[in-house]
């Protein structure tokens, strides 16, 4: 089984959701466009998708022109029902990219740890259903405003954001980070400590409240990791 992992920058990595993944058998083919690797136009010998955060925006083709490839590919995913899964940036390509509306949260900056508010349809999806109720780190100025047709709502989080849905029939979304831990946010914290969007963030604490949900994190998303990876078997 082999994933193409599209990575946006070196501080965003695949993180637990890579181990997760390798540890259920899946090969993750790692490309960093922003590094000089070259996006494939097509997926063949890929069983799925998985495409990781970044701090561009989802329109920034200009800074990241590697995105309408990765749009793209999303499509192409999702024409051929290969299991594709977007986090946070990723989702918010994926959304775009099968017709639905992406734009700033009217609240602000979403940071710190969140908790998968589900909705009635989360119980029996077949990917996404141990999140429900599990806590998950946010660190996202966009949102999903609209779905695309035939896409389903599947949680919020406590400010009412959409947070997980079922985007095509085999393309899901994350709005939150599970791949992050404390050490991936740090990074995050410290590349954004002089910005007016931290100035009133408590980020020590923030961090230990990261740290802390650890093993309510692994106990959550490991079982999402490997039934997506169950789905890359079929």
């Amino acid at each position: 089984m082999a994933v193409l992992v599209v990575q946006h920058q070196k501080t965003c990595p695949p993180g637990r959701v890579g181990v997760w993944l390798t540890e259920a058998g899946v090969e993750l083919d790692v490309r960093h466009p922003y590094a000089g690797d070259v996006l494939p136009h097509d997926l063949a010998g890929h069983d799925g998708l998985l495409v990781l955060g970044g701090q561009m925006g989802f329109a920034d083709d200009e800074v990241a022109p590697w995105l309408p490839t990765t749009r793209g590919l999303i499509r192409t995913a999702a024409k051929g029902s290969l299991p594709t899964l977007g986090i946070c940036l990723g989702h918010q390509l994926a959304a775009s990219a099968l017709g639905g509306t992406v734009g700033r949260n009217p609240r602000g900056r979403t940071l710190g740890m969140f908790s998968v508010l589900g909705s009635e349809g989360l119980s029996t999806d077949p990917v996404l259903d141990a999140a429900d109720a599990a806590p998950v780190v946010q660190w996202n100025d966009d949102i999903v405003t609209e779905l695309p047709s035939r896409a389903t709502a599947l949680a919020t989080n406590e400010h009412g954001d959409l947070l997980l849905a079922r985007l095509a029939p085999t393309v899901w979304g994350v709005q939150g980070h599970p791949e992050a831990d404390h050490t991936i946010v740090s990074d995050w914290a410290s590349k954004d400590a002089d910005t007016h969007e931290l100035a009133d963030v408590d980020v020590p604490a923030v961090l230990a409240e990261i740290e802390g949900a650890g093993p309510a994190v692994e106990a959550a998303w490991r079982p999402v990791a490997a039934a997506f990876a169950a789905l890359l078997q079929r």
